[in-house]
């Protein structure tokens, strides 16, 4: 197990651009956070907001024509942005691990299962072969899998099953940092509930791992993360511990999500959606990003782009609204 520091994740005004033939994408544009050790950091927005943008500039594997062009990631006390090649593979899955939305595109087709997650372990780990074999039989039983299907090639598993090989191999090094993008993307909702029990399950266990959960899903944010990072077209809107975006949300746009999911506590509750899209990212408006749908817009809303202010005990929203610049 590595030893961690305070922070396992400090990321300092991350930005991520695609430059493509139409123009530059702003995926990420100046946002910044930090998962201390042991905590769960939900990342939650539309799609195209930037979210998972921000889980592959960390492990540096933004695909082309992506590149981080400005900010720091810190994992422990080192920039991995200065890492050459060789040492950023030397960090991956051993240190830092990544779930990815297509469990079937993340394995080879050719090579069995168990042969998969046994050659990560070796490639990382100097013990012999057959340790690492019997670590990833103890990997597929913690994760609910027969030790049977080691011998399987990822096309005779079931979506739910190769989910659950894939945070099998995430887990194959005890990695300091996990990141699940969208675990449970194109799972029937039955398999998404055991996914995510499993998760939960990881989530109170691995207390010497940091995870980095991605999600359009408020619900499954809040029952997973400590903390939470409100993203809307690249930009940061609210980020906060999961009380305080819960029960006191200031930006627009988190109060929007809030009111948009069901409680199950409250037994008459209105659900007011989101007027408008999001925004086009090859064409982004000026001002707050956030604006053409917010009801509360005024002209320094369409003029000058909000500054991340803290409010409170680490409570950070951009908005005009809440520097007090509008009134409400």
């Amino acid at each position: 197990m590595i030893e961690l520091t305070e922070y396992t994740l400090n990321v300092k005004d991350l930005k991520s651009y695609y430059f493509l033939p139409s123009g530059v994408v702003k995926a990420v544009d100046g946002v910044s956070f930090k998962i201390e050790k042991g905590e769960a950091l939900g990342v939650i927005g539309e799609s195209g907001s930037g979210k998972s943008t921000i889980g592959w500039s960390v492990v540096r594997l933004l695909p082309h024509p992506g590149k981080v062009v400005g900010g720091e990631i810190f994992f422990l006390d080192q920039n991995i942005l200065e890492l050459d090649a060789d040492e950023i593979r030397k960090i991956r899955w051993k240190k830092i691990s990544m779930v990815t939305q297509s469990a079937m595109n993340a394995f080879d087709p050719l090579m069995k299962i168990g042969d998969q997650i046994t050659e990560a372990i070796l490639i990382h780990e100097k013990v012999p072969r057959n340790s690492a074999m019997k670590k990833t039989e103890d990997l597929f039983q913690r994760v609910g899998l027969e030790t049977s299907r080691l011998k399987d090639h990822p096309h005779e598993l079931s979506g739910g099953m190769k989910q659950r090989a894939m945070i099998a191999m995430a887990l194959a090094c005890k990695p300091g940092l996990i990141i699940a993008d969208e675990p449970t993307t194109a799972l029937d909702v039955i398999v998404q509930a055991q996914i995510l029990r499993l998760l939960e399950e990881l989530r109170t266990s691995l207390t010497s791992s940091s995870i980095m959960f991605i999600s359009h899903d408020l619900s499954v944010i809040v029952e997973l993360c400590d903390k939470i990072l409100i993203m809307y077209g690249g930009k940061m809107m609210e980020y906060a511990s999961t009380p305080t975006v819960i029960k006191k949300p200031l930006h627009p746009y988190t109060k929007g999500l809030l009111n948009s999911f069901p409680r199950i506590e409250e037994t008459e509750m209105r659900f007011d959606s989101i007027p408008g899209s999001p925004p086009d990212m090859a064409n982004i408006p000026k001002g707050c990003i956030f604006h053409p749908r917010c009801k509360y817009a005024e002209n320094v809303c369409r003029e000058h782009v909000p500054e991340i202010v803290n409010v409170e005990d680490n409570h950070f929203v951009a908005c005009h609204l809440v520097k007090g610049e509008i009134a409400r």
